[in-house]
């Protein structure tokens, strides 16, 4: 009998969070605090999507408007609300929303916040293609966000953080660096590619308003007490180890007024402890952390 052996990614080494160096994020904090933010733009009645109600319902007009509706309304509500606390945000932006949407494009730049490219649009999956047509993917939205920002984009978020073997490969090749793909930490940590390290920061799937009420179905309720006890637990494991918390978004499920009113609620939960807490964005996480550890041995 042959013994298993496991295909392993062979991307970063296993060091387990007691082993790792201490440090601290600006200002003496132990806790960074991020607002990941995902707006996307859809195809009318064709390609991938979310439903309200059924999980794998096929695109309909009704699932299309529903989505819409975070472009429309729900995005609007929650820039207002992130003015009225001062908090900052990062915004996983599909880059076709250039042409769809381009006052949000606005806003965001108004606000200072950070563009982190999400491919094109949230219908399709890069793991569905060949290495030329992602690396094409991949530098398009590159591109489009550089031409509106001015500047070249450091974070990557694929759809559906869907990557095939080479996408790590290929977003160091266009520019990128750092990626949100791999939910495997609570502090960043180095991955190598073809051509030189990569950063991933960490990003929530469990704080994570789309799985938690679209997928399993949970109360708005329910997703307040998540972030909030995920904030607390995350605080005062702090004290030992540098974290960092996320909350992530989509404005089509958390824009309807009942489900802001809790994340009002966990914001201003959170505001109440700022003088404790880095309040951020992860382009600046992962900027912090590369100046503190650069990836001179990481090959």
């Amino acid at each position: 009998m042959s013994l298993l052996t496991l295909r392993d990614h062979g991307r970063y080494d296993y060091v387990p969070l007691p082993e790792r160096p201490d440090f601290t994020w600006p200002g003496g904090k132990r806790l960074s605090v991020s607002i990941c933010n995902n707006i996307e733009v859809f195809s009318f009645r064709e390609g991938l999507g979310s439903d309200s109600a059924t999980v794998g319902a096929p695109p309909t007009s009704r699932n299309y408007a529903w989505k819409d509706y975070g472009n429309r309304v729900g995005q609007w509500y929650l820039f207002d609300l992130l003015d009225e606390l001062g908090f900052p945000a990062s915004h996983n932006f599909n880059s076709l929303l250039f042409q769809t949407c381009p006052q949000i494009a606005e806003r965001i730049k108004a606000r200072g916040d950070e563009f982190v490219g999400h491919g094109r649009t949230n219908g399709e999956r890069q793991d569905a293609f060949d290495e030329p047509i992602e690396r094409a993917l991949i530098a398009e939205a590159f591109d489009a966000i550089e031409a509106f920002d001015g500047k070249a984009p450091g974070g990557w978020l694929g759809p559906w953080l869907a990557q095939t073997d080479v996408t790590l490969d290929l977003l160091k090749e266009v520019g990128f660096t750092y990626q949100l793909d791999w939910p495997a930490d609570d502090q960043p940590f180095w991955m190598k590619t073809r051509s030189g390290p990569i950063l991933s920061v960490p990003y929530s799937i469990e704080v994570n308003d789309s799985p938690t009420m679209v997928y399993r179905h949970e109360g708005a309720g329910d997703f307040e007490r998540m972030m909030i006890d995920q904030f607390d637990e995350m605080l005062l494991q702090s004290r030992k180890y540098p974290l960092c918390y996320t909350i992530v978004l989509h404005p089509f499920v958390i824009g309807q007024p009942y489900r802001l009113r809790a994340l009002r609620r966990a914001l201003e939960h959170i505001n109440r402890h700022r003088d404790d807490v880095w309040i951020t964005t992860p382009g600046q996480v992962a900027a912090h952390y590369a100046g503190l550890f650069p990836p001179d041995s990481v090959a």
